[in-house]
This record gives C-alpha cells, structure tokens and sequence, in this order.
C-alpha cells in the first residue's frame, strides 16, 4: 500500500521566532528607559513647565517605537491567525486518519484471522501431501501436472496474502508513529505560539498604559497651571439611586464601563444651597451666618404684619398662615437651616406683599401647602416665628436643593471656601448629605422612581461612549440632525447614525483615557485619548443628544460634570 505523510511544514515558524525575539528585546530596550525617564522628571522639583516639557519628551521618545511594535504585533498576529488555521486544518485531517487507523485495524485483524486459518490449511496440506498422489489418481500427466500448478499458486496467492499483511502491518506502526509526532509536535507549537503571543499582547498594553498614565499626568500639570484641576470624589453613596452613585458604579459597573456624574442638577445655581445650609448648620454656623454665606449679608427687621395674595387662595395672613404653608425643606432638618429657609422664604414673598402682586404656590415661585398652612409642623412653626419681621434687603433671595457645590452669586460653597481636585468631599452639600451632589442621572424626570427606557443603570460600555464622543466629533465640525439616541421607542422614530456611520465620519475606534478638565464651577474641557479636546459645553451637548435611553446631565445653563471610567 503507498505510505501515507502525516509530516505537516510551518515556513514561517523561523521568521515568527524571530519576531518574537525581536519584540522581546525592543521591549526590554523600552523598560529599560521608563525608569529612568521617571528620574529625570523628577528633577524637575516644582517647576510645571519643566515636567510638563519633560512628560512630552517622554511620550514623543516613546510613541514611535510602540507605533512601530504595534504594527509588527498586529502582523504577528495575522501570521499567528494563518498559522492557527492551518493547525485546526491539520488536527481535522488528523483526526480523520485515526478514524481509518481504527477502521483498518478492524480489517487487518479480520484478514489475520482469514491468513490464519489458510495457513493452518496450509500446513496440514504440506504435511499430507504425497508427491505421487496427483500421478497416481490422474488419468494422464497432463492433468497431474495442471493439479499441481493450481495448487502451487494457492500457496503462492496465501504467500502473498502474508506478505500483504506484513506491509500492511508495518505501514499501519509507522503511521501511528508519525501521528504521535505530529501530534506532539503540534501541540508543543500551539502552547509556544499561545505564550509568545500573550507576553507580547500584555507587554504592548503595558507600554499603552504608561503612555496614558504619561497623559494623564501631563493634563493635570496643564490644569494645575492654568488654575483649573481634575475632581476627585470620593466614594460616598449619597445619589438617592444607588446605581445613580459613584459607589455604586464602583462597586457594580463591569470593569471598563464609564458613567458621567453631574454636580448638581435642575438647579439656577443662585442664592442658597438648601443641602448646603443644611451642611452648614450641621457644622456649627447658625442662620445668620449661613444666610450671610449665600447672599452676603445679614437679615434686618421689617415691618410684615398684613396679607399676601396667594394664587387660588386668595388674601392670607402673611406670617400666621402663608409662611407656615411654605412646603420648602423637611421640618426633620437643623433648626439653624430651617431658620434661614424661613428668611430666604419670607424675603423672596415679601417683594410681591409690599407690591400688591399675587404670588403663585408652585416652584415657579415657592411651593405653598394649605395643609401644612392649616397644621404645620412644630419644628418648621418655631423656625418661622423664631425669625418674624427678618428679611435681607436688596436682595432676591433665590435657593434650589443643590447648586454641585458653587454657586454663581457666592463662589464654591465649600468648607474653605476654595475648589481645587477634592472639592467635593469638602462641599457642604456632602456633608448634607445632598442626593444630587454627584449623581449620574439616567431616568426620566428627577423622581429616583421615574421610567428607565430600558436602561436599568447610567454605565456605558465602551463603544456606547466611544459613539457619544464621535457624536461630540461630527457637532464641533457642523450640526446633523440625525444624532439622537439609537433607543428611538422612548424619544420619536427616525433615522439615528449607526455606530459605524458616526464612526466612520471622523471618529475615533474606541476610548483608552479621558481627562476632564475643571475649573470654577464649569467643566473646562474633556481630553479623549490625549489628542481629542472637547469643552464641557460641547461634550454635554453630545451626551444629551445621544447618550441611550434617558441617560442625560441635566443642567440647563451650565455644564459642571465628571467622566468616571472603572
């Protein structure tokens, strides 16, 4: 039987060793340096300039070089890809041989037992046999002679029978020698190319991530020189959602995931904090002192005996009945808050009593309740006759819940009054326990009960961000009317940009680092992949328009946010 050549060649297997090699070394050449390019920037002391220079050097001596390795390795990688294919090829026509090993197996043992049993016959015939025979029972020697031919080629066709066998037999060790080669050998390969590549894969993102890291630091020091900074909040679960708080996504996003945290929400940013006051309060300062915070000045005393028109009800008493109808802030709070929530009350109604206007009862104006009027709480009643006849002068006294811990009339609203990376966790709305302080927002309306659109959390997986920031990319070079949410069943129906139709308009893979930028009281920039600058107010514009389901930062005249990325 022809022999069968399970011997399979690799020709690029030297070539592919040596990229390996190769890459090993330019790596090592490349770690070799990080450390001492860290020394160096170090000896920069405080100079930001000279770090700053530094850092790029840094990058423009790295970038190259893993520029360069990440086009070899991507072409490792095809080589590797053609190689695993041929591999699967092969283990396929493998397999396949075993299948007719084991079939021809079956075959030789029966054809042994056939052979066998002719050469039994065989031996008992050439034992028997009598030469004379054939000449003694023939009628003539012709047919004497023609009975010995025939049996000559029976044993000469059970000769041949045995030497079929034999090769056979010899063939069928042999193949299963070279399968258990080339299965050995294949499998020595598959594990060497598995490693190789791995080390290599880790070894191109470790470079990635220094790079990012090298980024990232760069950005801060810009920040810090030009006055701005990047937050850093802590992990508090004050959002009224736990997925909606940086706790939450910390401990529950899938790694990888982003999510965009405002600071403050639905809100002016005018006059008082009411969780701020209320953080005030719990820090020692009395009303007199949170009220001079806000509006920068102290109440004074005024005459407000009288009436006040009150919107579908009519002419009320001012102190006795409409100030204890204001529905404001929980009666549960310091009493030092709800005495400045009072005065903030009584001087924003006063304007409309000295005036003769009437004054609505719903937050367009300030909320009004004729039952709380008609039985107020006792905490809320002594805070209102605590402060009777107190007002501030020349002032509208605007509050909202939260403000993102700034205030456009008072500056940051901190506990030394000062911003800079920790803001946050030394905001008064914090130590208020503010649930809108730092939430990611992502139902409808502003209730923690409001519809989802399907989207049960505010995280984003890469390519949901990767396709807002290309959203970002197409606006800032001109306005399309066909960026909206792909999650068109809550919004109307349309034609939204694919993923791959944004993408290819300009638009960037994926997102490795994002930097966001801040500076008083507004986000400043946001830095994708070190090279893509977009401001707050152009990035918000992004998310709102495309951002899925009712993910949003609801801030209406300003754009105060943070990007986390887990």
């Amino acid at each position: 039987m022809p022999k069968l050549n399970f011997g399979f060649q690799i020709t690029n297997r030297k070539r592919i060793i040596g990229a390996l090699f190769t890459f090993i070394f330019v790596f090592s050449f490349i770690y070799y340096l990080l450390p001492s390019a860290l020394v160096k920037a170090q000896d920069c002391g405080t100079n930001l300039d000279c770090q700053i220079s530094q850092i790029q050097r840094e990058i423009d001596a790295l970038s190259p070089a893993q520029e360069k390795n990440k086009q070899d390795l991507a072409a490792l990688n095809k080589q590797i890809t053609d190689l695993n294919a041929k591999i699967s090829k092969l283990t396929l026509q493998l397999k396949t041989l075993e299948t007719q090993i084991s079939g021809r197996e079956k075959d030789l043992a029966y054809t042994k037992a056939i052979f066998d049993e002719k050469a039994k016959s065989q031996y008992t015939f050439l034992r028997l046999y009598d030469p004379i025979t054939p000449f003694l029972f023939s009628d003539n020697a012709s047919q004497a002679f023609q009975e010995i031919a025939l049996r000559q080629k029976a044993t000469d066709a059970n000769r041949e029978t045995l030497e079929k066998y034999a090769g056979d037999l010899a063939a069928l060790k042999s193949d299963k020698e070279t399968l258990e080669k080339s299965k050995t050998s294949l499998s020595s390969f598959q594990s060497q190319v598995a490693e190789k590549q791995k080390f290599l894969a880790g070894e191109v993102a470790k470079v990635d991530s220094y790079l990012t890291s090298l980024s990232a630091k760069q950005q801060e020091l810009l920040a810090a020189k030009s006055g701005s900074f990047i937050a850093s909040v802590g992990d508090s679960e004050l959002a009224d959602d736990y997925k909606a708080s940086i706790k939450g996504f910390r401990e529950s996003a899938p790694s990888g995931s982003f999510a965009v945290f405002s600071f403050g929400a639905y809100t002016h940013r005018k006059g008082m904090s009411q969780y701020g006051a209320r953080g005030r309060a719990q820090s020692g300062q009395n009303y007199k002192q949170i009220l001079s915070a806000y509006y920068g000045k102290e109440p004074v005393s005024k005459d407000t005996g009288g009436t006040i028109n009150v919107a579908g009800v009519g002419n009320i008493n001012f102190e006795d009945y409409y100030l204890m109808g204001i529905a404001e802030m929980p009666s549960s709070w310091h009493p030092e808050a709800l005495k400045a929530q009072a005065i903030a009350a009584r001087t924003y109604a006063y304007r409309y009593k000295i005036e003769g206007k009437q004054i609505c009862t719903t937050e367009a104006c300030q909320v009004f309740r004729k039952s709380k009027a008609d039985n107020p709480p006792a905490e809320w009643k002594n805070a209102v006759q605590a402060t009777r006849g107190q007002v501030l002068e020349d002032v509208v006294t605007y509050y909202s819940s939260t403000s993102g811990g700034f205030s456009t009339t008072s500056g940051w609203d901190t506990t030394d009054g000062s911003g800079g990376a920790n803001f946050f966790d030394k905001s008064y709305e914090k130590i208020g326990g503010s649930p809108w302080a730092y939430k990611a927002w992502y139902r409808q309306g502003y209730t923690a009960s409001g519809a989802t659109c399907g989207q049960d959390d505010p995280w984003l997986n890469n390519e949901e961000f990767t396709d807002i920031v290309n959203a970002a990319i197409v606006l800032k070079n001109g306005s399309d009317e066909r960026i909206y949410p792909l999650t068109t069943s809550c919004w109307t129906n349309g034609n939204p940009y694919s993923y791959a139709e944004l993408r290819s308009k300009g638009g960037v893979s994926a997102v490795t680092s994002v930097s966001v930028i801040q500076g008083n009281g507004t986000t400043n920039e946001v830095i994708i992949n070190g090279s893509i600058h977009l401001t707050g107010a152009e990035f918000k514009q992004a998310f709102n328009l495309r951002a899925p389901g009712y993910i949003m930062i609801p801030q209406k005249a300003f754009a105060f946010f943070n990007i986390e990325k887990k």
